[in-house]
């Protein structure tokens, strides 16, 4: 299977709409266009006064609130199916009506009464609540398609006739009666309402908005130019280009696949004058995409829901995810080395100013990144940073647009409401998933899966240490395969409360098993055979789609096995930062020899062109030196010595017996 080159396309939002795990959204038409760019706009204000005015009612009347005016625009934003028209027609309006009327609901009658009717909901609130079920249902198939709505629909399933199993099977309950199913939902801590929901109208809808703001600003241009000044002329620079401008271009984007196309659509013909084959192109580009939502300091959406799950702060997070990122841009680093090399890599002339030049034109871009950092720092809560650094973003907009105040104000309002329409997605997978997390909790499936998970691999072995690892690979199979189906957010939520626990109970500690989590979740976007991200870039470079998604799984195969690491001994901590200096040392640099024996495996190059032997006595080298230990990184360190003694002598034995 193979797509026709396209790397003229002008159109990059054609492409992203088309590949991203989101739907693509209407094209709507002037006064339409207006009338949703208004109530964006609005949205935007109501998440801003939340969070330097927040309610008085509490939070879950902010969240009533936020879904009763978010979910109606999902309907007028995105179509009812492929190829329908790109103006609202007659049902779009009466289910945007009808989504605001039951999301607002709890409000009409007394939100106080609401909450006190918890467990005896009337008539009308279960109607209401069902209404908005069949509603966040369907924006969610609107958006991301129907496995996830399939989903939801089995948990309820479950939920309702769980007392029909048999008593013998582990997951058999005695039933729900769907009045309380849909109390869950509507009326429950973990519903609709729940903490996915929570992130979403806290967190990743200001983060949207910082995005819009500091593209506004052409951060994402200079993103760019910067990574192609920087590197300048050399048969790696084309590669080093790539994966640096992805990994800025992250802080803008937000998605693996917005950015993967994004940055092909600039540096492909770069790496196609350098002799790249179009399928290491592509490989090279959705890795790199990717690798932006891992990195800090703007990881993807589910960073925030880990956050809010350990009750912990963002910078933690950001803290935990920076070891990992190192290697993770290792293992990049070392295949376009060893690519450059194999492809016989010709040096590009890049016509770009020095980088000085361009930091002190355009240097200021970085300053709102700063920003959140340093405010996290001070513990300054996130909500507030992100809105700080849009405010130094948007600042800096007006010296992009030369002081053109009138231009630049209705940029920065654009922004404001392109934030939130970017959001919507997101904030329907997240009311799903409180489907989810709700099911789960009423019926303790989650704990009754995790012990299943456990007893599978205790069946194969007794001894703790296999059991743990036959786990976590059953663990990341498991996270990796639902993916491939749901969007990584989602992808997280349910991992979290379904495969957690089993981790858990086998002693590793919540922030190991969240991060684990996280890193399959969103490693599931070049995970063959859909890696969208991967499909996305052979788009771009007209390479085979098979290909491409393998050379994209060639590049990440470190990030692939890193996470093994967090999970499998106590001193997998050390990578996430959570050790001594000295621990954090030997266990970084023991990882780093680990991918770089793994880059061998892949790439097929040492000092020289590797041949099978060398190849084959790194594969046990990579495994002993990511388990933590001292004793199987000695032997790891045995077998990469092996490895280089025999590329080294092979060749000299050769000649000698020609000779």
């Amino acid at each position: 299977m193979s797509t026709k080159p396209q790397a003229e396309v002008a159109d990059v939002a054609e492409l992203i709409a088309e590949y991203d795990e989101e739907r693509p959204s209407r094209s709507l038409s002037g006064r339409w266009e207006l009338g949703i760019w208004v109530a964006g706009l609005l949205v935007a204000l109501l998440v801003l006064k939340q969070v330097f005015w927040p309610f008085a009612k509490g939070g879950q009347y902010y969240l009533v609130m936020f879904l009763a005016v978010t979910l109606p625009l999902v309907f007028l934003c995105y179509r009812p199916r492929k190829g329908g028209s790109d103006d609202p027609g007659p049902l779009d309006w009466t289910l945007a009506v009808l989504a605001f009327a039951v999301g607002a609901y709890p409000l009409f009658g007394g939100f106080d009464a609401f909450l006190d009717r918890q467990g005896q909901l009337t008539d009308l609130d279960v109607v209401a609540g069902t209404i908005l079920l069949l509603l966040v249902l369907e924006a969610c198939r609107r958006t991301t398609g129907w496995v996830l709505p399939i989903v939801c629909v089995g948990f309820i399933a479950f939920a309702y006739y769980g007392g029909y199993l048999p008593p013998s099977w582990a997951i058999s309950h005695a039933g729900v009666d769907f009045a309380q199913i849909i109390n869950g939902f509507y009326n429950g801590p973990t519903g609709f309402y729940g903490t996915p929901l929570d992130v979403a109208a806290t967190y990743i809808v200001l983060f949207t908005i910082y995005g819009a703001v500091l593209n506004a600003s052409g951060a994402g241009t200079f993103f760019v130019d910067i990574s192609f000044s920087a590197f300048r002329k050399s048969r790696t620079a084309p590669g080093r280009t790539a994966a640096t401008a992805g990994f800025l271009l992250g802080t803008v984007s937000g998605s693996g696949t917005a950015t993967t196309v994004s940055l092909g659509a600039v540096t492909w013909p770069m790496l196609k004058k350098a002799g790249y084959p179009k399928e290491s192109a592509g490989g090279l580009l959705a890795a790199s995409g990717i690798g932006a939502i891992l990195s800090p300091p703007t990881l993807g959406a589910a960073a925030f829901i880990i956050a809010e799950y350990l009750e912990t702060s963002y910078l933690q997070v950001l803290i935990w995810a920076i070891l990992p990122t190192l290697l993770y841009y290792l293992g990049i680093a070392l295949a376009v080395e060893i690519d450059a090399r194999r492809f016989g890599a010709q040096p590009v002339d890049i016509d770009a100013p020095s980088p000085w030049v361009l930091l002190k034109r355009g240097g200021y871009h970085f300053l709102s990144l700063g920003v959140i950092v340093v405010f996290l720092a001070l513990d300054i809560p996130v909500y507030s940073a992100v809105v700080y650094a849009s405010g130094v973003a948007a600042l800096f907009a007006l010296i992009a647009h030369k002081g053109d105040v009138r231009t630049w104000g209705r940029t920065i309002l654009d922004s404001l409401s392109t934030g939130v329409r970017g959001a919507l997605p997101v904030v329907a997978v997240c009311a799903a998933a409180g489907v989810i997390t709700s099911t789960i909790t009423k019926t303790g499936l989650g704990q009754e899966l995790a012990s299943a998970l456990v007893d599978v691999a205790g069946l194969i072995s007794s001894n703790p240490s296999v059991v743990l690892f036959v786990t976590v690979v059953l663990a990341a199979v498991a996270v990796s395969v639902l993916g491939l189906a749901v969007p990584v957010t989602a992808s997280f939520i349910i991992s979290w409360v379904v495969i957690g626990p089993a981790l858990v109970e086998l002693g590793v500690a919540r922030e190991e098993t969240a991060m684990f989590i996280f890193y399959y979740a969103v490693l599931s976007e070049v995970t063959p055979p859909t890696a969208l991200a991967a499909v996305a870039a052979a788009a771009i470079t007209g390479g085979d789609v098979m290909k491409t998604m393998w050379r994209t799984w060639k590049y990440t195969l470190p990030a692939f096995l890193v996470p093994l690491a967090f999970v499998l001994t106590e001193d997998g901590a050390a990578l996430l930062l959570r050790s001594s200096f000295v621990d954090v040392l030997w266990v970084f640099a023991a990882s780093a020899l680990g991918v770089a024996a793994l880059a061998v495996v892949t790439g097929g190059w040492l000092v020289h062109r590797a041949q099978w032997p060398e190849r084959l006595l790194c594969v046990p080298a990579a495994i002993s030196l990511l388990y933590l230990q001292p004793v199987t990184i000695a032997v790891g360190i045995g077998f990469l010595v092996a490895a280089v003694a025999v590329h080294l002598l092979l060749p000299k034995m050769r000649k000698e017996h020609h000779a």
